[in-house]
């Protein structure tokens, strides 16, 4: 076999062992997803809290602590997927939302509660966006499935944050 011949026929084995096991995530866009979609849950939490401790509107507070509940009980479903699948997630939130949560862990009360909701109506509008795509468009199935199930939660969220922010919270 000559040296050109030789990568795709790694690249073969690698796609029959991939199926063979069922897993299907090795498609790049999946992974993107897994990824971003692991980073984004962890900083859902991690925001969820520093809103439970720095926001001063009930419905602030409550939202930060429906976001620890919701993105706790998808980050587990993900890290499931993840481990059967063989796929490295993130253990950290990445620089964006690292950021972040160290802009509003400085912010107290109203100022808080107002960049927070800000904050989870631009992130739920994009988390809406790749979700959609994922769940219309994924290859690997365990994953698409995912993002569908929990495609109306990210729709709940971020109607419940356009509500706050029309009400001027």
């Amino acid at each position: 076999m000559n040296e050109h011949r030789l990568p795709a026929a790694l690249a073969l084995l690698a796609a029959c062992a991939l199926a063979a096991t069922g897993a299907a995530a090795a498609t790049s866009p999946d992974l993107h997803f897994m990824k971003g979609a692991a980073q984004g849950g962890m900083a859902e939490v991690a925001l969820g809290k520093v809103a439970m401790q720095n926001g001063s509107n009930p419905n602030v507070k409550q939202f930060g602590r429906q976001m620890v509940i919701d993105h706790s009980e998808a980050n587990h479903a993900l890290r499931r997927i993840a481990v059967n699948e063989g796929v490295a997630l993130p253990k950290g939130l990445g620089a964006k939302n690292d950021a972040l949560k160290r802009k509003l862990s400085r912010l107290h009360g109203a100022a808080f509660d107002r960049a927070y909701v800000k904050a989870m109506v631009m992130d739920h509008e994009e988390d809406l966006a790749e979700f959609q795509r994922e769940s219309n468009h994924g290859k690997d199935k365990r994953v698409k499935t995912f993002a569908g199930k929990y495609l109306p939660v990210i729709q709940g969220h971020l109607m419940m944050a356009q509500d706050m922010a029309k009400k001027g919270i």
